[in-house]
């Protein structure tokens, strides 16, 4: 049993101004055996795909991995990096021998220049490469997918939790299915629903109201023995693609009647959730005010997410902690590569030194905020993740460096955009993690994995930003008439 292995993955902010190239994502490619081993042991896709074939003693034929690049969002990928990667994807298949079926790690939420359904459009490609096998595809939550998907493969598996901490457990679901499938055990058989919903990422946590309710319903169902599996990608808002928003599909096994009704159940329930899934959120000015008050009454520390940065350069929550006097915060990152390099060849560890920070990137970013603190780590880090998801992974992160301001107040000023989904990436340039009542992070909802086991309270802001949980206050071009809230009432 041979199976042919390859992930093409890229959420694309097309609100971001830097267009993805080949250049952006070529540093992070890996081909041949190293696409297995550079995951074997880390909790991925791929790695789950490992796990059952190595108990089926099944054999994969690695072609090549390539997506997300470190540093901020990036925009739409242009046809010659997407078709560089698709096209090396199907030729690396059609010149691997005699396959059995091919297992596709993609996103959902990639969006190509002249390309409508790049996720479609790499499975018709793999399919024209490889004949009538069976092609199965995993998929991020964060999914922007319509028919066009299901009907070009014979299986599509979404991760059900955000933060994402289940990719292993789906690429081993995936796996399975196309162990069956190819022993003549299990008939794959796929509907696909869009209930006409998208919402900004920070309202789809998978262990909360309303995506919980989604999710409970799809377990329910797949309870049944004829049930593969049933799985909900609430969309990626942030890509002006027609295909944006959720989707509901069903995986039976030979029923096609079946599974239509599954994936039409769930898509009733969650239209029934929509206004759920786009309900307000503070502003930064109140939002902070909130949350120095509840610092005040003993809870600490908060986790201030900060979910519409995704260039980095966001001062909206930093410029408010500082003017409502916070003490005791850390911001893990504030990108301005100026500004990190300026200091790095002029000033040291121990100086006091004044800069202007942040506010460049966009017009969403906010002003520049002025500085004025003592350097007390400056240097490139390496780390270890320690958090659920990932964990284990090594990260070399660029250039860092972080102001003391006074009052137990730190900023890192970073050459690339810098989160901290775990207590890694705050730990490594020497914060206290223990010390602080306020952590601002660059992130949504996968921050949650690590800190909800260590803050008192998650408090997510509306913050100004191309990432924005009023998705109203973005102009879209490419979306279709009936998409909740965007263009329909």
């Amino acid at each position: 049993m041979r199976i042919g292995v390859a992930s093409f993955s890229h959420e694309t902010c097309t609100f971001c101004p830097d267009p993805t190239t080949i250049e952006r994502l070529e540093p992070g490619a890996r081909r041949g055996e190293e696409v297995l081993e550079g995951t074997r042991g880390i909790p991925s896709y791929i790695n789950g795909f490992i796990e059952v074939a190595e108990e089926e003693k099944a054999e994969l034929v690695p072609i090549l991995s390539v997506g997300m690049a470190p540093g901020p969002y990036t925009s739409w990928l242009d046809r010659e990096c997407f078709d560089k990667y698709a096209d090396e994807i199907a030729t690396g298949l059609a010149e691997a021998g005699d396959l059995h079926g091919v297992l596709l790690a993609l996103h959902g939420a990639m969006a190509v220049k002249s390309i409508l359904k790049p996720e479609a459009e790499i499975v018709r490609r793999v399919r024209s490469a490889v004949g009538d096998i069976p092609i199965m595809v995993t998929l991020d939550l964060h999914a922007n997918e319509d028919h066009e998907l299901t009907d070009a493969s014979d299986a599509v598996f979404v991760i059900k939790t955000y933060p994402h901490v289940d990719s292993e457990e789906t690429g081993i679901i995936a796996a399975r299915c196309m162990v069956q499938t190819l022993r003549g055990e299990f008939t794959p058989t796929q509907a696909l629903r869009r209930p006409g919903i998208v919402s900004a990422s920070i309202y789809q946590a998978s262990d909360f109201h309303p995506m919980k309710d989604l999710y409970d319903l799809c377990r329910e169902w797949e309870k049944r023995d004829d049930v593969f599996c049933v799985s909900v990608a609430p969309g990626y808002a942030y890509s002006d693609v027609p295909d944006i928003g959720m989707s509901v599909i069903a995986v039976t096994d030979d029923d096609q009647e079946l599974a239509e009704e599954i994936a039409e159940n769930v898509s009733k329930r969650a239209w029934s959730l929509r206004e759920a899934l786009n309900r307000p959120l503070p502003r930064p000015r109140e939002g902070v005010a909130e949350v120095i008050r509840l610092v005040e009454e003993g809870n600490r520390p908060i986790v201030i997410a900060d979910g519409a940065d995704r260039t980095g350069d966001s001062t909206h929550i930093l410029e408010e902690l500082l003017r409502q006097e916070a003490e005791n915060f850390a911001v893990p990152g504030i990108s301005d590569p100026d500004v990190a390099r300026d200091l790095e060849s002029s000033a040291q560890e121990g100086d006091e030194v004044t800069v202007t920070v942040g506010g460049w990137a966009s017009e969403h970013s906010g002003d520049p905020v002025e500085l004025t603190g003592v350097i007390e780590y400056m240097g490139r880090p390496r780390f270890t993740l320690v958090g659920p998801m990932r964990k284990g992974t090594r990260v070399q992160d660029g250039l860092a460096i972080r102001l003391n301001l006074g009052s137990n107040r730190h900023v890192v000023i970073s050459e690339r955009m810098r989160g901290s989904n775990d207590s890694a990436g705050l730990t490594s340039v020497g914060v206290d993690i223990d010390s602080l009542d306020i952590i601002v992070l660059k992130s949504r909802v996968h921050h949650r994995a690590f800190w909800d086991h260590v803050a008192a309270v998650d408090f997510p802001m509306d913050a100004p930003g191309i990432g924005p949980a009023d998705l109203t206050t973005l102009t879209y071009e490419h979306v279709p008439e009936g998409i909740y809230p965007i263009s329909a009432e």
